[in-house]
């Protein structure tokens, strides 16, 4: 369990522009933006360390939570859960999103031309863990996440990221510690540990 926000990336949003109902043929278009924040058993490279999947269920329960749509994970939010302009679901797929920006929203304008030339496209979510599992019978550690603790936010982002590779290193040392029992607790796996993240740049 990481109680520390991590971040992973989610594909490419699906993007309609189109003018409000009913506004002139001048007036500025706004931009749908919907898309899946993520996707159920689809095995991702954690930055060489580990691979992760999201397990059917997991964001059970996460629907009530006040999300809110960013620009790279922060400033102001273009659209949130509590206000109704952010809706999201769940089906056989993954988690699904959908927005629509309003052009006259200064924050939504300044990249609402960025998103329509193809710049700015990507999507990420921010969360934290409450329930993960380790599997470490392959050449790889594999952790499945089978409970969100908290869905934090969904992000268009110039560049997906994979933050909190540190936080999984650490879930994943605090696991193998577990099973190893106190009498073969991996300080020097540990130490390895940061050297990796530092020779990476991700400590």
């Amino acid at each position: 369990m990481t109680e520390t926000k991590e971040l992973r990336a989610a594909g490419a949003a699906d993007l309609t522009f189109k003018r409000a109902p009913g506004a002139p043929d001048d007036a500025p278009e706004g931009v749908k933006v919907a898309g899946y924040a993520a996707v159920f058993n689809e095995w991702a490279d954690i930055g060489g360390f580990f691979q992760e999947r999201i397990a059917p269920g997991a964001f059970d329960g996460r629907l009530g939570d006040d999300v809110r749509f960013l620009i790279n994970h922060r400033d102001l939010p273009l659209a949130r859960v509590s206000s109704g302009t952010l809706a999201l679901s769940l089906d056989d797929h993954g988690l699904r999103m959908e927005t629509h920006l309003d052009p006259s929203d200064p924050d939504a304008a300044r990249i609402i031309p960025k998103m329509r030339r193809g710049d700015m496209r990507e999507m990420s979510f921010a969360f934290t863990v409450a329930k993960e599992e380790w599997d470490e019978t392959g050449d790889i550690p594999r952790r499945t996440i089978t409970e969100i603790g908290q869905l934090i936010d969904v992000a268009i982002v110039t560049t997906p990221a994979y933050a909190g590779t540190e936080i999984g290193l650490r879930s994943l040392d605090a696991h193998r510690a577990a099973q190893a029992g106190p009498e073969n607790s991996p300080p020097e796996r540990a130490r390895r540990m940061r050297m990796r993240l530092t020779l990476t740049g991700q400590a």
